[in-house]
């Protein structure tokens, strides 16, 4: 499994020989001007909430790649209503595609859409396939609801946001990875906006501390687990 870090909460894996794009926000992201989004390739588009800046690029990249569109109901069906091809979640609810298995999960968050309309309930993922298991948060804060994931699934990573102001922030995350039982994190959601600046040595050493590894990787990079 291949994970690519495209800026603020925007991912691409690469696992089963497939291709998922994770909250596309890059094409007004002044830090990612790099990054050529027509050059993405992505069979599936997953979108924790609808917030611009996880939303933005969804339809160029969905209409580049013919992707499907997985979500909470109200923002999988807004696309389908679009003419998008879609598959929508819920809460607690699972299903298998044919690069792995896919759940989403509780998110403490608001969720609209650019116009203000209504966007349905927050949520996270959890993303089984090839052998390991990655948890996104996205945007979220700290919630006891963490603890039920390692329930069902032992996690090999947690992407999590950590910039504070609209999520947690480090200590918080930190506790995150208590709650899923991960001590391999990767942050995201931080440094995009003035609010959300984070200090990197800091934030390295905190986790350290606590006896966990926190990665932050530039934009344009990659890990695979």
């Amino acid at each position: 499994m291949k994970i690519t870090f495209y800026g603020h909460a925007c991912f691409g894996i690469e696992v089963g020989g497939k291709h998922i794009i994770i909250d596309p926000f890059i094409s007004a992201n002044e830090k990612a001007k790099h990054i050529n989004i027509n050059e993405l390739k992505a069979d599936y588009i997953l979108l924790t909430h609808a917030h611009q800046d996880h939303t933005l690029d969804v339809e160029l990249i969905a209409k580049n790649n013919n992707s499907v569109i997985v979500s909470g109901y109200e923002v999988a069906v807004h696309y389908g209503n679009k003419g998008f091809q879609y598959h929508p979640l819920n809460h607690g609810g699972s299903s298998k595609f044919d690069f792995g298995k896919v759940k989403y999960v509780a998110a403490i968050h608001s969720s609209s859409f650019a116009d203000g309309s209504y966007g349905g309930n927050p949520g996270g993922f959890v993303i089984e396939g090839e052998h390991k298991n990655i948890y996104i948060s996205g945007d979220t804060a700290l919630t006891m609801d963490m603890k039920l994931i390692p329930l069902r699934t032992k996690l090999d990573l947690a992407i999590l946001p950590i910039g504070d102001n609209f999520t947690m922030d480090i200590e918080d995350a930190i506790l995150a990875s208590d709650f899923v039982e991960c001590d391999k994190v990767l942050g995201c959601h931080y440094d995009t906006f003035g609010y959300i600046t984070i200090n990197h040595d800091e934030a390295k050493k905190k986790f350290f501390d606590a006896g966990k590894d926190l990665m932050l990787l530039g934009i344009g990079e990659s890990i695979v687990l």
